[in-house]
């Protein structure tokens, strides 16, 4: 079991409250688990049909670029250099609250697609740019998913960002242990290869879920 995942399981009281109805054991099954899809069963991803457009009912997310550093020191723009789709989500690698949630099941949904034959890169965009620094991101995200893309930077350039989303997030107060604790927006975001917002997860959708819907934007952009 990777650390991270080791680190999650010591913290599910405080994951169990905030996803309300996840009982403590379906919680940690969800967490120590992976799910396998068989060759035969993999569904191609065109037959997940959707809108390719800005969700319906949401508020409208603008995004657009941003100018930040990954866990490996090379500039990153909201423009996949990997030319896929990206999930990304907004949180800190000491996080120990939503993000216990919402990055275990981002990285499954991105197995899942994996596994489709549409694969997406994910992406994490640090709301602690004190402690999350290069090196730390780098120390960090391969416990979440060896193909995470941790992004830090200047204060100006973060708050660009945060803003380009929407995103709100306000420091809570100093743990005596963990340090700095921060609230912040829990969605997750698909975004295609040229940046552009697609469409919006809650963190407690599942990571099947996640793939389907993902899966059916990656069809249309292809068709």
């Amino acid at each position: 079991m990777s650390k991270f995942k080791t680190k999650l399981l010591g913290n599910l009281a405080v994951a169990g409250m905030l996803v309300g109805g996840i009982g403590f054991g379906a919680l940690a099954a969800m967490l120590t688990s992976k799910p396998e899809l068989p060759p035969d069963a993999r569904p191609d991803p065109a037959i997940f049909q959707v809108a390719a457009s800005n969700t319906p009912g949401f508020p409208e997310i603008k995004s657009g670029d941003y100018n930040l550093v990954d866990h490996r020191g090379n500039r990153r723009t909201s423009k996949s250099p990997e030319g896929t789709f990206q999930l990304l989500f907004f949180g800190y690698s000491n996080c120990k609250a939503i993000c216990s949630v919402a990055l275990p099941n981002l990285a499954e949904a991105v197995d899942i697609l994996e596994g489709m034959n549409a694969p997406v890169t994910p992406v994490l965009i640090t709301v602690d740019h004190e402690r999350d620094t290069v090196a730390a991101l780098n120390d960090a995200v391969g416990d979440i998913h060896p193909k995470l893309v941790g992004l830090t930077g200047t204060p100006a350039n973060l708050d660009a960002a945060y803003k380009a989303f929407n995103l709100e997030k306000k420091f809570l107060f100093e743990h005596v242990d963990e340090g700095a604790v921060y609230s912040h927006g829990s969605f997750i975001y698909l975004l295609g290869p040229d940046g552009a917002f697609k469409t919006l997860f809650a963190p407690v959708i599942s990571p099947v879920r996640i793939a389907e819907i993902s899966a059916g934007y990656i069809a249309a952009a292809g068709s």
